[in-house]
């Protein structure tokens, strides 16, 4: 009678003899065991008898779809780590078996240690996953927040079972939603639920740092490499080596840069600027935008094949306006919390005060309610907020709709008549930034700057302010 193989045993399903040699030799040096096959029927097969939880599938396939495979592989043993091998002109199939469950994609030709790496992390995710949940016999299971976010509205227990899904494979995730609305605290949240939480967690603002600077930013550079270069620097993608690297505004990437970001990618190499070797790095990228990446694409400002490369995994964070009760949920918590660190003794919010938040359009989201709140807690002694606390500005919100892109506010030349250049241009920016809930990027499109250039002038406002 045969032995049973190990479930550790690796099950290879790849139709190319030449390449079974090729994987399964590279697999073996580094002390794997693997089995091949050459068809969907007898991958099949010989999963039902191994049990492997590390499969290497191939997409295409003489006699099934790999899609379908898999699908059969995940319903028999929904913890399988699927590693799906596919051709170039094929990503956008992969990145549908992203979608579907699969653990990594691997693109065709790929070198030993991207294989050997990709069966490492799949291992590592193995070990990390938590223990399934089970709900006592007759009950359902209760629904999950996942710290640190807080509420319990339908669309975020939708976003949390998402997190939780996705966080177990190393797929890309990419993060949308409006200003405001916690994407770091999403790509935070994927990385503490995966087997990297260990890891460094690296979070990179695109919109933030001079187009100039900002491929020095990622990848690091040399000492003399540049003016201004006076010692060797490591990038964003080398600090996160082992974790995960979370790029904020993705969409205000420079072009040239997307080129160089799609090949770090597709090989998982770094050249610091100045260097002439590239280095083999091992991370996870998050990213997010408050734009409609596909928009994007289509208007020609972000390449198409890095948005299929990026977007396997979308999460969209819904608005605080749709988010129902989770306004004062939140509110309830971060009073309590800001009354203590003032000295203030808050207990939370009277009654008219959770009417009025609920109706309120909160263009800022969760950013402009704790902004909102740090005003109250500084300025009044408590115990429940009220609604003479509130700003006068956050009242008028509620009468009035939130003024459209480009709409003028109360703004006249007559507020601006007997002041400085720097000052008008400080009062403009201002004004800017409030018609679009503090956003940023949203601002510097309507004055035709770029997002890093407001980011530099609010930088050096608040150093002015504080001397």
């Amino acid at each position: 009678m045969t032995a049973r193989k190990s479930p550790d045993t690796i099950l290879l399903i790849e139709d190319t003899p030449s390449l079974q040699m090729i994987y399964k030799a590279a697999l073996n040096r580094a002390g794997f065991t693997v089995e091949t096959c050459g068809t969907a029927a007898e991958g099949t097969a010989a999963f039902q008898r191994l049990k492997s939880s590390i499969v290497l599938l191939d997409l295409m396939l003489p006699d099934r779809a790999g899609l379908d495979v898999m699908h059969d592989l995940l319903v028999a043993e929904p913890h399988t780590c699927v590693i799906v091998i596919t051709a170039n002109g094929s990503i956008n199939k992969a990145v549908e078996m992203m979608r579907a469950g699969a653990h990594e994609f691997l693109v065709k030709p790929f070198d030993d240690q991207r294989l050997i790496a990709a069966v490492e992390n799949a291992r590592k995710a193995l070990r990390h996953r938590p223990p399934a949940q089970h709900a006592p016999r007759g009950e359902a299971p209760a629904p999950q927040v996942l710290p640190p976010f807080i509420g319990h509205s339908e669309p975020m227990l939708a976003v949390y079972d998402k997190i939780r899904s996705v966080a177990r494979s190393m797929a890309t995730v990419f993060i949308t939603g409006e200003s405001g609305t916690g994407k770091e605290l999403c790509a935070e949240a994927v990385h503490q639920a995966s087997a990297r939480a260990t890891g460094p967690f690296v979070a990179l603002n695109c919109g933030a740092i001079p187009v100039d600077l900002l491929e020095s930013e990622v990848f690091g550079h040399l000492r003399g490499s540049f003016t201004g270069a006076i010692s060797d620097k490591m990038g964003a993608a080398a600090a996160a080596d082992g974790g995960t690297l979370f790029l904020d505004e993705i969409c205000e990437m420079d072009l040239n840069l997307q080129t160089k970001l799609l090949r770090f990618l597709q090989t998982s190499t770094i050249t610091p600027v100045g260097a002439t070797r590239p280095r083999k790095v091992n991370v996870r990228i998050i990213c997010a935008t408050n734009r409609d990446p596909a928009e994007e694409v289509r208007l020609g400002r972000f390449r198409e094949d890095l948005y299929y490369r990026l977007h396997v995994v979308p999460i969209h964070l819904p608005p605080l306006r749709e988010r129902g009760d989770d306004v004062n949920e939140i509110a309830e918590a971060l009073i309590t919390q800001m009354g203590r660190e003032e000295n203030h003794d808050f207990q939370g919010l009277a009654p008219r005060v959770r009417d009025l938040f609920r109706t309120l359009p909160w263009p800022g989201n969760v950013r402009q309610l704790i902004n909102v709140l740090r005003n109250v807690v500084v300025l009044n002694d408590g115990p429940q907020v009220t609604p003479e606390m509130l700003p006068p500005d956050l009242l008028a919100t509620r009468a009035a709709p939130a003024p459209s892109t480009g709409e003028r506010t109360g703004l006249s030349l007559g507020d601006l008549a007997g002041r400085t250049l720097a000052q008008i241009e400080r009062i403009v920016i201002e004004d800017a930034l409030a018609r679009h809930g503090d956003s940023v990027p949203k601002a510097a499109r309507e004055l035709d700057v770029s997002a890093s250039t407001l980011y530099r002038k609010r930088e050096a406002w608040a150093k002015a302010d504080e001397g």
